[in-house]
């Protein structure tokens, strides 16, 4: 069996200790070998055996990693010792993963790799030599490679390890020609240089390999995107982007960690986007409850404060480069200074600290989606829309609910974006949704409301709807308008106003009634949606603290209040099961 194949079922079956997110890019492999045929791709373990051997073969470490439990003093002789780089299990899963897999066309498959583990993990030489072999092992020629970064001290730093370790491998520093900000390659035309955002100095680029060292540290996405821009001409070009945790929900590195989670989970599909990320769990019953990270009032739950195995799921390197003696250290005065404890939890534990909880648990949310409502059902059941209008450049939907007499509930879903979106949101799965049809692209550089008035009104027409909610701040005009065809128009508060449409919504959700039809759009909105609580334990809808877009999901409570102040459905309880 491969390295890689190995240490996936090794993680799958417990008998190595990983991150939940990290079984998760473990089981994307092996269902992968599975369904490779059908999913138009192909395994290569010759392939990824090439990359892997040659970390120990070529590469070498010119600093030796005392890999003991304590930390000893060593000798002169012992320090500047050459070590050749000897990958561990985790990273060679992560190697052999980014150039073992192909597409069927004989392409790498995957072209931007997310690697997120704490500090101490050698994530950025793990970069390096990976950027290193592209260079010279790839075949490529003219092949452009970068360290890039938002400043040029930081892009720096990761240059830096990649020249030391051409100049203390026999075999690069033969091959490769060190400058102070450029390693070439004559022999084929290539070089690995350090850029970044200062002075236009990402412009122009035809990347064929990229690292951008240190994500959380980015202020803005512009280096990532400007090197994905540089890869269009590239068949096998890649961008590696190894990082720490951060804690900024509204950062670039948090949209990449998020969609990364999706396509793990399953949520979002993309064959071409890799994802390795280390952490601490939440425990089962936390995870359901709507927890990312570890609940720190639950006994249950990962804990950070105490030593044990489970340290290894956000430091997959420890005892090797990192001492377990360091983590202690590290715990020990974040204990004693409590300042030190958010950092403590995102550099060594992979823990983003700003508190947010997401709303629904995703694993019931797939179940709702096996039950599938015909129209001819739909037909004599009383409908409910709701529209929640996107601003100007932004998505706008449209939810239709119906209640049925068995107690099920069904929900259409209509989507609308204009065209000016696809290029200002490219890590959104908005063009992969208007192939499939699922999402309406309108011209222009904002939103259609001329056209998304007129679908709506067809939509009620066609089914009947009893009453059309909206939100009077963003659609008054336009229920006006509605109103003169005859719909009847609902001004719906927002806010704490839907608390209890909220609440049915999960209580439906739980318990399985809630027929989605397996919306991809409606998931990934359901995945992203979190609440505020209020002082008497109301609930709302955060969009601000949602990863992502939730407007789905906001028309569909808004369709919902509507339903649950109809006379007929007072006889039920008020009885949820979210708590």
């Amino acid at each position: 069996m491969d390295p890689v194949t190995s240490y996936a079922t090794a993680v799958v079956a417990g008998r190595e200790i990983a991150s939940r997110m990290v079984k998760l890019a473990c089981a994307r492999h092996l269902a992968d070998l599975r369904q490779q045929s059908e999913k138009g791709l192909v395994w290569k373990p010759g392939e990824a055996q090439r990359a892997i051997s040659f970390f120990p073969e070529v590469l070498v470490l010119p600093e030796r990693t005392d890999a003991e439990e304590h930390v000893t003093a060593q000798t002169e002789e012992e320090a500047t010792e050459l070590l050749p780089f000897a990958l561990q299990p985790w990273q060679q899963f992560i190697v052999g993963s980014v150039f073992g897999w192909y597409t069927k066309q004989g392409f790498r498959r995957f072209r931007e790799a997310l690697i997120e583990t704490a500090k101490g993990s050698g994530k950025t030489p793990l970069c390096a030599g990976m950027l290193l072999y592209m260079l010279v092992a790839d075949g490529e020629a003219g092949a452009q490679c970068f360290m890039a970064a938002a400043t040029r001290d930081q892009a720096t730093i990761a240059f830096t390890d990649a020249k030391r370790m051409v100049e203390a491998s026999p075999y690069l520093a033969e091959i490769i020609q060190p400058y102070v900000n450029n390693l070439a390659y004559p022999a084929n035309g290539s070089f690995l240089r350090a850029i970044s955002a200062e002075k236009r100095g990402l412009d122009g680029k035809r990347v064929h390999g990229a690292m951008t060292d240190e994500l959380h540290e980015h202020p803005t996405p512009v280096v990532v995107n400007k090197m994905r821009a540089g890869t269009k001409g590239r068949r096998n070009a890649l961008i590696l982007k190894p990082t720490n945790s951060g804690f900024d929900r509204a950062s670039v590195l948090w949209q990449h960690h998020e969609y990364s989670r999706k396509i793990l989970e399953g949520t979002l599909a993309n064959e071409s986007w890799f994802a390795f990320i280390c952490g601490l769990d939440p425990c089962d019953a936390c995870a359901s409850a709507g927890h990312w990270f570890p609940n720190e009032d639950c006994s249950n739950c990962d804990d950070w404060r105490t030593e044990g195995p489970h340290w290894l799921k956000a430091n997959p390197n420890l005892g090797v480069s990192l001492p377990w003696q360091y983590v202690r250290e590290r715990v020990s005065q974040a204990i004693g200074m409590p300042s030190q404890i958010n950092d403590v939890l995102r550099f060594n534990f992979c823990v983003w600290t700003q508190a947010v909880t997401r709303f629904f648990d995703m694993g019931k949310w797939s179940v709702c989606g096996q039950q599938i409502v015909s129209d001819e059902e739909l037909a004599n059941a009383d409908c409910y829309a709701a529209v929640d209008l996107g601003q100007s450049d932004d998505l706008s939907a449209e939810a239709r609910v119906w209640l049925l007499d068995d107690d099920r509930v069904a929900v259409r879903m209509r989507y609308w974006l204009p065209k000016a979106a696809l290029e200002k949101y490219p890590n959104r799965p908005y063009d992969e949704w208007r192939r499939s049809g699922l999402l309406t692209i309108t011209d222009g550089e904002v939103s259609d409301l001329d056209r998304i008035e007129e679908e709506v009104a067809e939509d009620c027409r066609s089914s009947g709807v009893k009453e059309l909610a909206y939100d009077k701040r963003f659609a008054q005009q336009m229920a006006q308008h509605w109103d003169g065809m005859g719909l009847t128009c609902i001004d719906m508060p927002q806010g704490f106003a839907l608390n209890e449409a909220i609440r049915r919504l999960a209580d439906w959700v739980v318990s399985g009634v809630f027929c989605h039809g397996n919306d991809p759009i409606l998931a990934w909105m359901a995945s992203n949606a979190v609440v505020r609580e209020g002082r008497n334990k109301e609930l709302r809808l955060d969009k601000d603290k949602a990863s992502e877009k939730i407007d789905g999901i906001a028309a569909v409570v808004m369709a919902i209040a509507r339903i649950i102040v109809q006379p007929k459905n007072d006889e039920w309880d008020g009885t949820v099961t979210y708590a």
